[in-house]
């Protein structure tokens, strides 16, 4: 699932590279015509990831040799979420697709207004993801039934996180929102100063996000008073990862920041060359991400020190990492999805 977990918080049971090795293995994408966004969801010994050529892959985890793919209406920048023997993953054709993960067959298909750029989260036989319609949707996981939608009135770009019986998710209104589970009702907003692409992450009744304003807020799960905010000097699109009390994400001003997840005190920053639009994906004390200076990076949560970086070619890396054992899955903009070891 996107993050790791229906909570976002984007920490990995498995254990990422204690040593690196280099490249175990790269896969071509048909084609790449602007970006690529999705980021890979492991499963088992396979990786799933969507492509600007508007393809979902499944991907041999050990050799990087096709499973089988389906072909969407248009590009996949979402990522996708795996749950009984189901993939489900958005496309800019304005479709919710699920899957079957063993053969790629067509399960179903949620028509929405919009493109589909959320990444879905899956929790007690729902799926919840958002829409450019403006809705956050709610469908049954077996069937596609529509359970329920919700109108925040613009653009839903942020996935949505899932915890104690609530939907959290960031909207182009400038707003968070929290949503009951069950019925779609409205519980809460927070109101930032810009749009809200970061998809939050929520641990021991916070929620934490990024805002396009800059700020990184900490807000109470259950009623989204503030507790407080951390400012960067660009724009905040990375999503938070959670891991050692520590709340970890990028900004357009170049930097990973490692704050305190109760006092939102910064602990240590480490600079890139470029902006850092890649969520941060932890495991066995480092922490992976990558930057627009055309590296991957891996960085010691303790120290904020680097323990090593690979590039991939001349083009920018906006997906976020996902973990296995001894392993790191990510897309590059130069069209490949590569597995290092």
């Amino acid at each position: 699932m996107f993050r790791a977990n229906l909570q976002h918080t984007g920490s990995y049971k498995t254990g990422g590279i204690n040593h690196f090795k280099g490249v175990l293995w790269r896969f071509k994408t048909k084609s790449i015509v602007e970006a690529w966004f999705s980021s890979p969801t492991l499963s088992e010994s396979t990786v799933y990831v969507g492509s600007d050529d508007g393809t979902l892959y499944a991907i041999d985890a050990q050799t990087g040799k096709e499973r089988w793919s389906f072909k969407t209406g248009d590009v996949v920048y979402s990522s996708p979420a795996i749950a009984d023997s189901a993939v489900y993953v958005g496309s800019h054709d304005g479709y919710l697709y699920s899957l079957d993960t063993r053969t790629g067959a067509l399960r179903w298909k949620f028509k929405t207004g919009n493109r589909v750029y959320s990444s879905p989260a899956v929790d007690r036989g729902v799926v919840y993801f958002g829409s450019a319609d403006g809705h956050l949707y709610a469908v049954d996981a077996t069937s596609g039934a529509e359970r329920w939608n919700f109108n925040a009135g613009d653009r839903i770009n942020s996935s949505p996180a899932v915890s104690n019986g609530m939907v959290y998710f960031g909207c182009w209104d400038y707003s968070l929102y929290a949503l009951d589970a069950e019925t779609g009702r409205a519980r809460w907003k927070f109101k930032t100063a810009y749009r809200i692409l970061s998809s939050p992450a929520v641990a021991d009744e916070v929620v934490y996000f990024g805002s396009m304003d800059g700020n990184l807020y900490a807000l109470s799960a259950a009623n989204g008073g503030e507790i407080w905010r951390f400012k960067t000097k660009g724009l905040i699109r990375s999503s938070p990862a959670i891991a050692h009390g520590l709340i970890l994400f990028g900004s357009d001003d170049d930097y990973l920041y490692a704050v305190d997840g109760k006092t939102g005190q910064e602990s240590w920053r480490f600079k890139t060359n470029g902006a850092i639009m890649s969520s941060p994906a932890v495991a066995n004390g480092a922490v992976y991400f990558g930057s627009s200076d055309n590296y991957l990076y891996a960085v010691d949560i303790e120290t904020g020190k680097r323990r090593w970086k690979f590039k991939a070619s001349s083009s920018w890396m906006r997906s976020s990492p996902a973990l296995g054992e001894g392993a790191v899955y990510f897309g590059c903009d130069d069209g490949y999805l590569y597995a290092l070891q």
